[in-house]
């Protein structure tokens, strides 16, 4: 079910992960790029981590620049009006917060890159998790919000 907005109002979409340093760095993102006309897009952690560089190049590489992006922390979105929240990991899923309003909670989680890269033989291979999640993330997003 899609929550009706007022014709000049976009969808408010905040996407939740735990450190607010990949994952839903990547999906705000994509939003931004591909979604900017019908959603408006944020990000946020439940403990949020510095911005990660491996996140920043994989997104680069397919013209999507989040180098400005910064991690933040979910409160400081207290007094916003979501229409939806999307956890993109089981550990924001199960300790999301409550928001005001009509906002409806989805889970859609991805894997963590930054944990598939941790054994890799070089940078190209940790890149790889990277880009696939990247890729995933851009298909998931892709929907939205006609999916929700």
């Amino acid at each position: 079910m899609i929550i009706m907005q007022p014709a000049n109002r976009k969808v408010r979409i905040l996407f939740l992960c735990t450190g607010n340093s990949c994952r839903s760095q990547m999906a705000e993102g994509w939003a931004r790029k591909l979604k900017s006309g019908i959603v408006e897009a944020y990000s946020a952690g439940v403990e949020p981590k510095p911005v990660d560089p491996r996140a920043v190049r994989a997104m680069a590489e397919v013209g999507v620049d989040i180098s400005e992006y910064r991690a933040k922390d979910v409160t400081e979105f207290n007094n916003v009006e979501f229409d939806y929240v999307i956890t993109l990991c089981d550990h924001a899923r199960e300790t999301c917060p409550l928001f005001l309003g009509a906002a409806k909670q989805v889970h859609q989680g991805f894997e963590d890159p930054k944990k598939l890269a941790e054994n890799a033989e070089s940078e190209e291979d940790a890149m790889r998790h990277y880009r696939r999640i990247r890729d995933e993330l851009k298909a998931y997003v892709d929907t939205l919000p006609e999916s929700l």
